[in-house]
Order: C-alpha cells, then sequence, then structure tokens
C-alpha cells in the first residue's frame, strides 16, 4: 500500500471558531442547505458527532457519486481540530483504501488560517496522479469558499 501526502492551506476573515462550527459541528444541517445542487444529505449513522462516529454524507441526484462514509477520528473544538477518515464510498474506487484528514483552523488577524493535510492510502502498489487528486480537493475548495461567503454575509450565524 502506498501514501500519498497533500497539504493545503487557505486564509479567511472568518474566525476559527466560526468556520469550525460552520464546517465540521454542523457541516450536517449547513452544507446541504447550502449546496443543494451537490448535497442532498448528511447524516450521522453511528454516533453522536464525537469521536468513533460516522457521518454518511449523500450527493445529490445525477453527481458522479452517490455517498460518501466519514469516521470522526479526533474531535478538538477547543483548539478547531478535526481529524477524520474517509473510510466508504465509490469515490474510493479502484484504487483507494481509504482517505484520512486532519484540518485545523488557526488564528490569523481577524480571521484564521485554515491547514489541511490528507493522507491517500492506495491498493497495492498503485500511484495517484496529482491531477486524480486535485479535482476532489478543488470541489473541497469551493465547499469552504460557499460557507465563507455564508458567513461573511451572516456575521451573526455560528458567533
Amino acid at each position: 500500500m502506498g501514501v500519498t501526502t497533500i497539504h493545503q492551506e487557505f486564509t479567511t476573515p472568518v474566525p476559527p471558531s466560526r468556520m469550525f462550527k460552520a464546517l465540521i459541528l454542523d457541516s450536517h444541517n449547513l452544507i446541504p442547505k447550502l449546496m443543494p445542487q451537490a448535497i442532498k444529505s448528511i447524516e450521522y449513522i453511528h454516533g453522536d458527532g464525537g469521536p468513533g462516529s460516522i457521518k454518511q454524507t449523500n450527493l445529490a441526484e445525477g453527481a458522479h457519486y452517490k455517498y460518501l462514509k466519514h469516521k470522526i477520528d479526533e474531535l478538538d473544538p477547543v483548539n478547531h481540530i478535526c481529524k477524520y477518515t474517509l473510510i466508504e464510498g465509490d469515490v474510493l474506487g479502484d484504487t483507494l483504501e481509504w482517505i484520512s484528514y486532519e484540518v485545523k483552523f488557526e488564528p490569523a488577524g481577524g480571521g484564521s488560517v485554515c491547514k489541511m493535510t490528507s493522507h491517500y492510502h492506495t491498493k497495492g502498489d498503485i500511484e495517484l496522479k496529482e491531477e486524480e487528486i486535485r479535482a476532489g480537493k478543488d470541489k473541497a475548495m469551493g465547499m469552504y469558499k460557499v460557507v465563507e461567503d455564508y458567513l461573511v454575509a451572516n456575521p451573526h450565524v455560528y458567533a
């Protein structure tokens, strides 16, 4: 099994606590409302949102993939850190066993810096190409931007 690691970072004018609440703690409610064309629903199928919980994301009709299941490995609301693993879903295809993620929001001025690390665990000796990873990362960044725009436009939400 091979592992490909990708680091990403972006800045936002939104403070860490608000980004963390929107994208991590309440994503199951917020994301389907903001992106119904992409996300049909997000629900906890095991647990209450804490470590060990499993969250299923059901993608909209006509999407390239149908669903994703993530297991929450670590959740630290005080330091705005979440570690989770994509454990099931047709997005893994024939090449990936799982993908583990670490997301951390750090204060920066009046906003925050989001630092993300993704570890792609492949089946066998398969090597991932950067363009294969980029498409998924671009979609994630698009979702973060939609949430950021919503929070900037609604400063009272998750305050």
